[in-house]
Protein backbone atom coordinates (compact mmCIF):
# COMPACT_ATOMS: atom_id res chain seq x y z
CA UNK A 1 0.00 0.00 0.00
CA UNK A 2 2.72 2.49 0.77
CA UNK A 3 4.59 1.89 -2.38
CA UNK A 4 1.63 2.73 -4.16
CA UNK A 5 0.77 5.79 -2.07
CA UNK A 6 4.45 6.79 -3.44
CA UNK A 7 3.32 5.92 -6.97
CA UNK A 8 0.29 8.18 -6.68
CA UNK A 9 2.07 11.17 -5.60
CA UNK A 10 4.93 10.71 -7.65
CA UNK A 11 2.33 11.34 -10.24
CA UNK A 12 0.97 13.81 -8.55
CA UNK A 13 4.09 16.48 -8.07
CA UNK A 14 4.18 16.88 -12.06
CA UNK A 15 0.34 17.95 -12.06
CA UNK A 16 0.69 20.77 -9.25
CA UNK A 17 4.16 21.84 -10.88
CA UNK A 18 1.73 22.09 -14.24
CA UNK A 19 -0.09 24.38 -12.13
CA UNK A 20 2.56 27.30 -11.61
CA UNK A 21 5.06 26.85 -14.36
CA UNK A 22 4.87 26.12 -17.88
CA UNK A 23 8.47 24.16 -17.99
CA UNK A 24 6.72 21.13 -17.32
CA UNK A 25 4.24 20.27 -20.15
CA UNK A 26 2.98 16.81 -19.45
CA UNK A 27 -0.05 15.53 -22.18
CA UNK A 28 -2.69 12.58 -21.03
CA UNK A 29 -0.62 10.06 -22.54
CA UNK A 30 2.06 11.49 -20.11
CA UNK A 31 0.77 10.69 -16.99
CA UNK A 32 -0.99 7.36 -18.48
CA UNK A 33 2.46 6.06 -19.38
CA UNK A 34 4.24 7.29 -16.17
CA UNK A 35 1.39 5.92 -14.32
CA UNK A 36 1.69 2.75 -15.76
CA UNK A 37 5.41 2.17 -15.74
CA UNK A 38 5.12 3.82 -11.39
CA UNK A 39 2.41 1.33 -10.79
CA UNK A 40 3.94 -1.80 -12.23
CA UNK A 41 7.35 -1.49 -10.65
CA UNK A 42 5.68 -0.78 -7.75
CA UNK A 43 3.55 -4.19 -8.06
CA UNK A 44 7.00 -6.20 -9.15
CA UNK A 45 8.49 -4.99 -6.06
CA UNK A 46 6.00 -5.87 -3.55
CA UNK A 47 6.08 -9.27 -5.60
CA UNK A 48 9.52 -9.61 -5.01
CA UNK A 49 9.73 -8.57 -1.67
CA UNK A 50 7.50 -11.24 -0.62
CA UNK A 51 8.10 -14.14 -3.23
CA UNK A 52 12.24 -14.14 -2.95
CA UNK A 53 13.20 -15.31 0.08
CA UNK A 54 16.89 -15.19 0.13
CA UNK A 55 18.13 -11.34 0.98
CA UNK A 56 21.16 -11.49 -1.52
CA UNK A 57 18.82 -12.24 -4.53
CA UNK A 58 16.56 -10.01 -3.28
CA UNK A 59 18.63 -7.34 -3.53
CA UNK A 60 20.05 -8.31 -6.58
CA UNK A 61 16.59 -8.80 -8.13
CA UNK A 62 15.64 -5.19 -6.58
CA UNK A 63 18.73 -3.56 -8.19
CA UNK A 64 18.30 -4.47 -11.38
CA UNK A 65 14.57 -3.78 -11.83
CA UNK A 66 15.25 -0.14 -10.37
CA UNK A 67 18.20 0.61 -12.56
CA UNK A 68 15.22 -0.98 -15.56
CA UNK A 69 12.75 1.95 -14.32
CA UNK A 70 15.66 4.19 -14.08
CA UNK A 71 16.82 3.20 -17.84
CA UNK A 72 13.34 3.33 -19.18
CA UNK A 73 12.23 6.77 -17.64
CA UNK A 74 15.18 8.55 -19.03
CA UNK A 75 15.02 7.28 -22.70
CA UNK A 76 11.19 8.44 -22.50
CA UNK A 77 12.21 11.64 -20.98
CA UNK A 78 14.77 12.56 -23.37
CA UNK A 79 15.87 9.88 -25.80
CA UNK A 80 19.54 8.85 -24.54
CA UNK A 81 19.51 6.12 -26.99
Amino acid sequence: MIIMLIATVLLILPLVAMQFTDEVNWTLIDFIVAGVLLYATGILIDLIIRKIKPRKYRITVLIVLILAFFLIWTELAVGIF
